[in-house]
């Protein structure tokens, strides 16, 4: 069925307890920022609306809730190089080293250490942000590759099967680029551009085994994040009914919010430990085959970006080589 451990998985999630408080704290805060902005937008629109008639203040209020939600989103947008730099680099950093048996230190003192890993590894924010956006590009060539290598096999309703899985992967694709990053921290690479490539065709040439194993966690993680979603509908709804004007909207919307929360703070990290798992047992003793680094040049020119800027991060330094 699947190749990672449940009870492995959990286990080094619970042994990085420090980062999953870390994360409830972010993720939560944000959630938290959601409410609070589009409730005071509502509350805004109402005490508009209340200068026209009934169904004015009803306009005003959603669009003042409406607002307040943009607002919100427009802030995060500019503060994700940071969440993923702090909070997600981090917490792998401390995964990784777990997955190979390494110690890492207890309470504040593992969040201190994450970040210096990552530092070291990737200098500064903009840098590994630039690496996984265009990692995420690179997967999506991968899934491309795949797609034509099963259109041409005489396989009876292959083409339905593997759209159902390209639909899967793109929402796990989120899963699969922290395991890219890993793989620099866990080589000690110091030319993270090139480590991201080394990664990029290992993943692509062990690419059955990482599509079974991302579907499968797939269906665990939003399963459990709709049942979360389902048991905040009745609280949220009550917060909605204590925004001004009776916000219609903010039941869902909010039970949505605090989903998400829970899935980026606790059900993601399971789902990582579990892929990086499967990720460092299947490239095992493996390189790079040259065979599919070419057909991922071919296919992918951010794939071709990597290379120039680990050219360009070599020419300011030696580097060393990432190995498997």
């Amino acid at each position: 069925m699947w190749d990672f451990s449940i009870g492995r998985s959990i286990g080094l999630v619970g042994k990085t307890l420090p980062f999953v408080i870390f994360r409830m704290i972010v993720y939560f805060g944000i959630a938290v920022a959601y409410v609070l902005v589009t409730g005071t937008g509502a509350g805004v629109g109402w005490g508009v609306g209340a200068f026209g008639d009934t169904d004015f203040q009803v306009t005003s209020t959603f669009w003042g809730g409406a607002i307040g939600f943009a607002l919100t989103a427009g802030v995060l947008y500019f503060l994700r190089e940071y969440i993923l730099y702090i909070v997600k680099a981090g917490h792998i950093a401390v995964l990784t080293e777990l997955i190979d048996g390494n110690s890492i230190p207890d309470g504040r003192g593992q969040i201190e250490y994450a970040s210096t890993v990552v530092k070291e590894r990737f200098a500064e924010a903009s840098v590994l942000f630039a690496i996984d956006q265009l990692v995420r590009g690179v997967i999506g060539a991968i899934m491309g590759i795949v797609q034509g290598i099963a259109s041409i096999l005489p396989i009876p309703g292959l083409q339905n099967v593997m759209g159902i899985v390209k639909a899967f992967l793109r929402i796990a694709v989120g899963l699969i680029d922290e395991v890219i990053l890993a793989y620099s921290i866990r080589t000690r690479s110091t030319n993270p551009w090139a480590s991201a490539q080394t990664a990029l065709v290992l993943y692509g040439q062990n690419y059955k085994t990482m599509l079974k194993n991302a579907a499968w966690l797939t269906v665990f993680t939003y399963g459990l994040a709709f049942l979360v979603f389902l048991v905040m509908l009745a609280p949220a709804a009550a917060v909605a009914y204590l925004i001004p004007g009776g916000w219609s909207a903010g039941g869902f919307v909010f039970a949505l919010i605090f989903a998400w929360a829970v899935k980026a703070a606790v059900i993601e990290p399971f789902a990582i430990a579990a892929m990086l798992q499967v990720y460092f047992k299947a490239i095992e003793g493996q390189v790079p085959d040259p065979e599919w680094a070419s057909r991922i040049e071919g296919a992918s020119n951010k794939f071709r970006k990597l290379g120039e800027k680990a050219a360009s991060w070599g020419s300011n330094g030696p580097t060393a080589q990432p190995s498997v």
